[in-house]
């Protein structure tokens, strides 16, 4: 029965999960359990463990007595996330291009987390996309040797892979940011610091700019 029940609350924060990244349910937009229990034929219990879970990942944000809503993030709350990001990322990819064989983490390690991400984008699966482009960008963290840059990646997760959702939405965005990830890759595996560093900064500016169109059009707030 624990099996069971945890299958079903599986399921449900996959369901929430593509709702909210694909816009289904839009930024701002409160989150009540007995629409979701009539939509996805499930009983309160899973959809309630599914909520939690998505708030813990970023995905939802909890308010003390009045449930669940999609975060609506200020353009000024992302414009200081995507700051990190560009500097994290900058040194990250600098670092995995400075490994001894970075080709060989690049062929064993990013390549096939882009296959993968590639059919997800062939597929439309925006899911898929953003969950795999948070590993795409964790592995070149781990890559770095860096401890402390990886934990502050990693607490940044939830909301950067909301950020990915959104921006992929973006039409052209998807693919564009595919051949970037080409670019940051092929400058890794050539061991070109410098230009692994400058590339990897570039690519999260455009997706800065790929989210903001993206959530201007949902009507968030600048401030």
């Amino acid at each position: 029965m624990v099996i069971e029940r945890e299958t079903y609350a599986q399921a449900a924060y996959r369901a929430i999960q593509r709702m909210v990244v694909e816009g289904e349910l839009a930024p701002g937009s409160k989150v009540v359990v007995r629409p979701l229990c009539e939509l996805l034929d499930l009983s309160p219990t899973p959809i309630k463990t599914a909520l939690a879970a998505l708030e813990r990942d970023g995905f939802l944000v909890a308010t003390p007595h009045r449930g669940y809503r999609v975060p609506q993030p200020t353009w000024a709350d992302m414009r200081e996330i995507y700051e990190l990001r560009e500097v994290l990322d900058g040194i990250a990819a600098r670092n995995a291009a400075g490994l001894e064989r970075p080709e060989e983490f690049v062929a064993a390690t990013l390549k096939p987390l882009y296959e993968r991400q590639q059919a997800a984008a062939e597929g439309a699966d925006l899911v898929a996309y953003s969950d795999i482009d948070l590993e795409f960008h964790q592995a070149i963290g781990h890559a770095s040797e860096n401890s402390r840059l990886v934990r502050v990646m990693e607490n940044l997760g939830g909301q950067f892979r909301f950020a990915s959702g959104s921006s992929a939405r973006v039409p052209g965005r998807v693919h564009t940011a595919m051949r970037e990830h080409a670019v940051i890759m092929r400058a890794v595996a050539a061991g070109d610091a410098e230009r692994a560093e400058r590339e990897a900064r570039a690519h999260v500016r455009k997706s800065a700019a790929a989210f903001d169109k993206s959530v201007r059009a949902n009507g968030v707030r600048s401030r």
